[in-house]
């Protein structure tokens, strides 16, 4: 058990805690935390923090209903800062957003900073906002029963492609990928619930191994 006496905080009694999603790991806020704040978060499994601003404890969502579960805390090697890993219930951000990090103020172009997310939000975005000559426009166009029908398809071409090479089969699983977000984007499904769906199974996995141990 960790001595939370190591932890060290200012001249202010508080300490910067770093919200990160537990499924995505995206940074979502940075907030601080007195000792008061820490104790609350850790009984209740929520985060609650110390408003500078306002000189008084508060707990996230506690009127936007957009609350943080903790999964973990921890504390860095100078003891003197804060990992709060959460699954969240809505926007992280008071401005509406999934992040309160979200202006760009540098980018290396020379690196490739391709995700899943942001693939899922360029999707959304055509969606959202239509553009003429888009296939991903197209597809929602068409509707559900199209986005199906291209998901079929590609999983059949999966299967082939398995037969052939890795290099066909990774292609393939590439298309079936993209017309999967698309499903999911139409069906407004969001990576984190697969994840959310994936982590579930992972802890009935353990199950299933103690029952056979058993």
């Amino acid at each position: 058990m960790f001595d939370l006496d190591k932890l060290k905080f200012d001249e202010n009694g508080l300490i910067p805690a770093v919200v990160q999603d537990f499924f995505s790991k995206k940074v979502l806020t940075v907030a601080y935390m007195n000792r008061e704040s820490l104790k609350i978060s850790m009984d209740e499994g929520y985060t609650c923090f110390y408003s500078r601003s306002r000189q008084t404890l508060w707990r996230k969502g506690e009127t936007s209903g957009n609350t943080q579960k903790i999964i973990t805390i921890k504390a860095d090697c100078d003891c003197d800062a804060l990992v709060v890993e959460v699954i969240k219930a809505g926007p992280a951000c008071h401005l509406g957003t999934d992040s309160c990090f979200s202006s760009t103020v540098f980018e290396n172009e020379e690196i490739n900073d391709f995700s899943i997310d942001m693939l899922y939000e360029l999707l959304r975005g055509r969606k959202e906002s239509p553009k003429e000559g888009s296939y991903t426009s197209y597809l929602f166009d068409k509707g559900l029963d199209k986005i199906l029908k291209k998901v079929g398809e590609e999983c059949t071409e999966v299967i082939i492609g398995a037969k052939n090479s890795k290099e066909e089969v990774i292609y393939e699983i590439s298309d079936l990928c993209y017309h999967t977000l698309v499903l999911m984007v139409e069906m407004g499904i969001t990576p984190e619930d697969i994840l959310k769906e994936l982590g579930s199974r992972k802890i009935v996995e353990k199950k299933v191994k103690q029952e056979k141990m058993q």
